[in-house]
């Protein structure tokens, strides 16, 4: 039986006829603070579960006019558990690759109001993994800034597994099915062919997740899944990102880039073709496992270089090795020589060739070029070290005559030959800095808070960002192209968008893993780099 007691108000709007009773025990479970994360409904088939369920999502009251905790309705009928996994974690702003991440994304995620929220999950019984999803839903329930109201048919065994598991509240609909609530079974939906690029990518995502996950069409079991040419191993590497609504342009794309190079060569030519209608245009990614060139590693930070080191990228591992990649295609161009102890957090090519790294306890360190650096320049970084040794950065940028740092305070600092300037730009951590010298030279500045913000050292910050997102903002690049500065930020829900500060569309892409870094060239083109791969999109427009 229920265990909440009704809510003092309604505002004005009923339940399920026939359900009034379970949907007040459902609104007190809402508001008592002491009551189970989980709420269990079950019932016969018919009796209105999840009628009920549809009633929550869209009602209910709003105690002294605040605003309620967000209720996200996640149907779970034929669902793989990483299908519902991506799902969740989409709604609430974070970025999974499996279950397992999505419970630790919750329960360490910084605690923002897209992070709390009630989830509404109908029709256990009938999800295409259901044990697995039993297993998910009590580690959610686990995670205190999440509430779970979980749906499942009396005599399925989800009810009993997730009751010996976890407290839960328990809202039972059991009785005589109501006949006028009764509805006929789908009849399930017909998959496309999983080998066909361009019906994957007008499918329902969720379907065709599903069908790879579970193997439903392959005629093999799981020891011999079919890889279907390479895109399945794409489909579930940037599934995320696919999953999302979109058109099949766009999804095409992500594909694309989340491709192998040992794919079926007729797949390559089939989803550029269809992605014709995207914004971008794919002009190379390297993935992992990929031989021709070489996949570069896991991404941690990336640079884009000029002066000596023009054409070249450097992309640092959490190891701390820096590798130089050609622009042009990725290619191998060798490693940077420094001997950085720990983690690289942060890595700013100066115009002179010098790399200036950023280790994980804030110091700095100064990898120098070819060319003969100028004695003002070596003073300058030497103060920069001496200050960082002290005071540790979390973000690092240079330019010419001048190195910027973020600290966990908020507060950028600019270090030049004419002297600090200083900006309080956020509020929390400064996670990214980056700095254009162009006629009217300007800072970027990224934060835990997610904002976005410009700056010129020596004026006032502007005061309102540049963008700004419920997400912290990991990466942050910036440099001045033929087609004007350009600024690409990454936040922490998987986002990436390209801003043109002198005005103009702002673009953006999600390449399904969490993003680690990015950075823009001097030609325009925006890389971004994962875990799984390093991938550089040029504008349609640039093309």
């Amino acid at each position: 039986m229920p265990s909440a007691s009704p809510p003092p108000a309604w505002e004005g709007r009923r339940a399920v006829t026939g359900t009034e009773a379970e949907a007040a025990a459902l609104l007190g479970w809402l508001t008592d603070p002491e009551a189970p994360r989980l709420c269990l409904v079950t019932g016969a088939p018919g009796s209105g579960k999840t009628a009920l369920l549809d009633w929550l999502a869209a009602h209910g009251p709003r105690a002294g006019g605040r605003r309620r905790t967000p209720r996200v309705l996640v149907p779970l009928a034929g669902q793989s558990a990483l299908g519902a996994t991506w799902t969740i974690a989409d709604l609430l702003g974070v970025v999974a690759r499996s279950p397992d991440e999505l419970v630790h994304a919750l329960a360490t995620s910084e605690a923002r109001p897209s992070a709390r929220a009630v989830l509404l999950l109908t029709d256990l019984h009938a999800a295409a993994e259901p044990a697995a999803l039993t297993e998910l839903i009590g580690e959610l329930a686990g995670v205190g800034r999440v509430r779970l109201v979980v749906e499942a048919r009396t005599g399925s065994p989800a009810p009993e597994t997730l009751r010996a598991a976890r407290r839960a509240t328990v809202v039972d609909l059991d009785g005589e099915p109501d006949p006028d609530d009764s509805a006929p079974a789908e009849r399930p939906r017909p998959l496309p062919d999983l080998s066909d690029p361009l019906a994957v990518c007008a499918a329902d995502p969720l379907l065709v997740t599903t069908a790879y996950v579970t193997g439903t069409g392959d005629g093999s079991g799981e020891a011999g899944v079919d890889d279907h040419g390479g895109l399945r191993t794409a489909w579930l590497r940037a599934g995320q990102s696919l999953c999302r609504a979109q058109d099949p342009a766009e999804r095409a794309l992500v594909l694309l880039a989340a491709l192998g190079d040992g794919a079926d060569p007729r797949l390559r030519p089939a989803l550029a073709e269809l992605a014709e209608g995207a914004a971008w245009r794919l002009r190379w990614a390297r993935n992992r496992g990929d031989l021709a060139p070489a996949w570069p590693g896991p991404v941690a930070v990336l640079g884009a270089a000029g002066g000596p080191l023009e054409g070249t990228l450097l992309v640092g591992d959490r190891t701390g090795t820096v590798r130089l990649l050609h622009e042009a295609d990725a290619s191998s161009a060798g490693r940077l020589p420094h001997t950085v102890p720990g983690r690289v957090t942060a890595l700013a090519p100066a115009p002179d060739g010098t790399v200036l790294l950023l280790d994980d306890r804030g110091r700095l360190h100064s990898v120098r070029g070819t060319v003969p650096r100028a004695p003002y320049l070596e003073r300058l970084t030497e103060a920069v070290s001496k200050t960082l040794a002290r005071h540790p950065g979390t973000a690092l940028a240079a330019i010419a005559g001048s190195v910027v740092v973020g600290d966990r305070l908020g507060s950028v600092h600019a270090f030049g030959l004419t002297g600090l300037h200083q900006a309080a730009s956020h509020s929390g951590r400064v996670t990214a800095v980056a700095a254009v010298d162009s006629e009217t030279p300007f800072v970027c500045s990224g934060g835990a808070d997610g904002t976005v913000r410009l700056w010129t050292p020596g004026r006032d910050p502007r005061p309102e960002p540049l963008a700004e997102r419920r997400s912290p903002v990991v990466s942050l690049h910036a440099t001045e192209t033929p087609h004007g500065p350009l600024v690409a930020a990454a936040w922490a829900d998987g986002l990436v968008e390209l801003h043109r500060p002198e005005g103009g569309a702002t673009l953006s892409f999600r390449p399904g893993p969490p993003v680690r870094a990015v950075a823009v060239t001097g030609a325009g083109a925006l890389l971004v780099g994962t875990d799984e791969s390093l991938v550089c999109l040029v504008p349609r427009s640039h093309s």
